[in-house]
């Protein structure tokens, strides 16, 4: 399988793209507006044939490329059963996206937002904003819930091995990704707490919203795009 992973520098949002070598078909997970015309020159360079676009949730401080993808290389775009209607397929825990011979499989993760997702291939998991390096994403918007984000990290996705890689849709202090037994250990607002500190700490953060909230969620819930798409089933 190849795996890159891509950064946008103004939101600090990562992108992700496996491919399967065989039928060079491809995945995006959350690709970012600005950053359209680098991603479909890379899989062109690379001789890939976008199939899906995976979105982990309806982000709060970028603009997704989703709906520009799935215009222009005629992707389908997946996310969760709670997000966006323009979606082409909803998913919920336990479903798997195939694409070639890459098998993604979908944990609900709610906590940050109610249609938070992780999706786990290949020994790499792609946690979006629910668990990040050393943190955790924010509780107070979007139906966040600090008591369910800590159910959704501790229960979901510190139950799969230690190994398993961690690859979060952030990162804003220099890290790429870290490991679930890293973060089980030295996560700060993780380690050693229980769910009532967990909750007690989020609920005293005092946090300006996103700079991109009021424009982004609506979009998002577009597939990014300013006029609401209708999913292309295929």
């Amino acid at each position: 399988m190849l795996f890159r992973q891509l950064f946008d520098a103004e939101s600090s949002t990562y992108t992700y793209l496996l491919a399967d070598l065989a039928t060079r078909e491809a995945v995006l997970i959350d690709p970012v507006l600005e950053q359209v015309e680098r991603d479909v020159r890379l899989l062109q360079e690379l001789g890939l044939k976008l199939k899906v676009v995976l979105e982990t949730h309806v982000h709060a401080d970028h603009i997704t490329a989703a709906g520009l993808l799935r215009e222009r290389t005629g992707a389908q775009v997946f996310a969760s059963a709670r997000g966006a209607p323009c979606v082409d397929r909803q998913l919920s825990q336990g479903d798997v996206v195939r694409v070639g011979g890459i098998e993604v499989l979908v944990l609900e993760t709610p906590g940050h937002t109610d249609d938070s997702l992780s999706f786990l291939c290949d020994g790499r998991l792609f946690t979006g904003d629910a668990l990040l390096v050393r943190g955790t994403g924010r509780t107070d918007f979007q139906n966040g819930d600090p008591g369910q984000l800590y159910d959704s990290i501790t229960r979901e996705l510190f139950s799969l091995p230690d190994a398993t890689e961690v690859y979060p849709a952030h990162d804003y202090a220099g890290f790429t990704m870290t490991s679930v037994g890293e973060e089980k250990r030295h996560n700060p607002r993780l380690a050693g707490r229980s769910r009532e500190d967990f909750v007690a700490l989020m609920k005293a953060r005092q946090l300006p919203p996103p700079r991109k909230l009021d424009v982004a969620v609506p979009a998002n819930r577009a597939c990014g795009l300013s006029e609401p798409a209708s999913p292309h089933h295929a």
